[in-house]
Order: structure tokens, then sequence, then C-alpha cells
């Protein structure tokens, strides 16, 4: 019984904390997001460089359906 009521006060907590999460205005104002489109924080330094790999791979591998495109196998795409 005891736990039983750990477990209720600690499920609300959790409820309480989730709830935390909801604003009614972004943190980030839309002449702020300009920094936040900074390279430093892009995933990849070279996308144009990955779009080429991944081409490549796809070309090789002659697979579909793993990235954005298809290839034959022949490299001729």
């Amino acid at each position: 019984m005891k736990a039983l009521k750990i477990g209720s006060a600690l499920l609300a907590l959790l409820m309480l904390g989730g709830l935390g999460g909801c604003a009614s205005e972004p943190w980030v104002q839309p002449y702020e997001r300009e920094f936040l489109a900074d390279p430093v924080m892009a995933l990849s330094r070279d996308p144009v460089y990955d779009m080429y790999l991944l081409h490549v791979y796809e070309t090789r591998e002659a697979s579909q359906g793993g990235g954005i495109g298809s290839g034959g196998g022949c490299g001729c795409n």
C-alpha cells in the first residue's frame, strides 16, 4: 500500500514536470533565429561532399530506399 502511494506521488510529479514543457510563446524570437543557423551547429561541414558520397554509395551498392535516390550499380546515373 505504501509503494502504491509512493508510485502515485512519483507519477504526479512526473506529469507536472512534463507540463512544464508546454509554453505559450517561443523562447527564440524570429529575429534571433539567425544565430541558431550558425554553420558551427551543422551536422556536416560540407553537405555537398556528403551528397556526393551518398550518390557514390548508392550507385556502387545498387541500393534503393535507404537514401533519397536510387542507383543501378553501373555508375551511369
